[in-house]
């Protein structure tokens, strides 16, 4: 294994894994840490934790669990993957999860990138943009559960680490991997522990990845993932992203309340999509929502595409939260749609798009999916994947698990036509 991934939810690992597998490597996703003993032929393997928003304390213990079976399987490298928005909160917990790791690897320096130019978002002068928005201005802003309003990432690193953080600027980026390199090393013995590296395109990325080669830590977005397999003379390559036939019944469930998903459900509609919708304070007032939306569905799978979604507008979110508390209602809308996605596939749907990176775990945990294999991609960032799951037959399952920013407003209807 030359590369060992560790990411802090279920659509982020797939994110990592598609650009390594555009890349030219093989790539196995695990949905959790694998079982002791268990061995995985790959190139890379990308572990998948659904620790982005949990207790602190608890992200670094599954973290650093991760990262013990990762090195008994002889990863040369480690990648924390974290979202490209730096999804946190000044408690965590990008900055204690990489702190540990770093120290678990004995390492006294990392860069840190979020930067991801194929999907808007670039680190300038340490600030992150989203296409052309600080991201205070975009609408992360308004994350229910990890809202951002500090877009200078040296500042918001530093509230959550120990250790010093420095920034490696565009300037320095610009000229090249040595000169990366030698901006690391100064940071470095100034005490800094921690570097922020801007970038503003793939260009950046590919320096990176040299500057990078050999680093124990890499704690970054998925798009530096691009510039690493260079260093192992991999190259671009279809067959690393081929998957088995796909058959049966489609389906999309969405829980994220990001604009993207909001363009993507309101496009699916304007397209005449079969769509149902679920309410939070339904399901609280004790309906049994999960069995009247499969019972909506099961005659109309036949007939293309359907989609179950709890997606809607920040305000909306608030209110329900305002209603039921900002946990309860998260809990509730993802057991739900989990519950729903796990009778869509017992009910013959083989091809699932599910939007959303906590809905992408509940779901992948219902469905007791344990490993993915990484295929084509849809849109930068979103691969199909393929999975067994005992809900579903012999053939298995394609799953493709979105980050509620990501993907073109169009995307659940060219999702099926990209696998078909």
């Amino acid at each position: 294994m030359l590369l060992g991934c560790i990411a802090d939810d279920f659509t982020g690992a797939t994110d990592l894994a598609n650009n390594l597998v555009r890349s030219g490597m093989r790539v196995v996703q695990t949905i959790g840490k694998p079982d002791d003993g268990s061995r995985i032929d790959a190139d890379a393997v990308v572990v998948a934790l659904k620790s982005r928003t949990i207790e602190p304390a608890a992200a670094v213990e599954q973290s650093l669990a991760a990262l013990s079976w990762l090195r008994r399987s002889g990863a040369a490298q480690v990648y924390f993957k974290v979202c490209s928005t730096f999804d946190s909160t000044d408690r965590g917990n990008i900055g204690p999860v990489a702190e540990a790791l770093l120290e678990a690897l004995g390492g006294d320096f990392a860069p840190v990138c979020p930067a991801f130019p194929e999907n808007q978002r670039t680190v300038f002068k340490g600030h992150l943009f989203v296409g052309d928005l600080l991201l205070s201005d975009s609408s992360m802003r308004n994350h229910p559960l990890t809202p951002m309003t500090d877009p200078n990432l040296v500042r918001v690193m530093q509230r959550q680490c120990r250790g010093k953080v420095g920034l490696v600027d565009q300037a320095v980026v610009a000229a090249g991997s040595a000169a990366i390199r030698n901006r690391m090393t100064q940071l470095r013995n100034c005490g800094h522990r921690f570097g922020i590296v801007d970038a503003i395109s793939n260009v950046d990325l590919m320096s990176m990845g040299q500057a990078f080669s050999g680093m124990p830590l890499i704690v970054a977005g998925s798009g530096v993932a691009i510039g690493l397999p260079q260093n192992h003379g991999f190259q671009a390559s279809a067959a690393a992203a081929r998957l088995p036939a796909a058959g049966g019944l489609r389906a999309i469930v969405s829980g994220s309340c990001s604009a993207a998903s909001n363009a993507q459900v309101a496009d699916f509609l304007r397209r005449g999509g079969q769509a149902y919708a679920i309410d939070p304070l339904r399901i609280a007032a004790g309906e049994d929502t999960v069995s009247a939306a499969l019972a909506w569905a099961a005659p109309r799978l036949v007939a293309g595409p359907i989609l179950v979604y709890a997606t809607s507008e920040s305000e909306a979110v608030k209110a329900v939260q305002a209603r039921l508390g900002v946990e309860q209602a998260g809990a509730l809308v993802e057991q739900a749609l989990s519950s729903i996605a796990l009778g869509l596939v017992e009910r013959g749907v083989r091809q699932l798009v599910v939007a959303g990176g906590e809905t992408s775990g509940a779901c992948v945990q219902a469905l007791e999916v344990a490993q993915l294999r990484i295929g084509p991609q849809i849109d930068p960032g979103v691969p199909w994947c393929h999975a067994d799951s005992p809900a579903a037959d012999a053939e298995g399952l394609h799953l493709a698990l979105k980050s509620g920013n990501f993907g073109t407003f169009d995307f659940f209807t060219k999702a099926f036509d990209r696998l078909a």
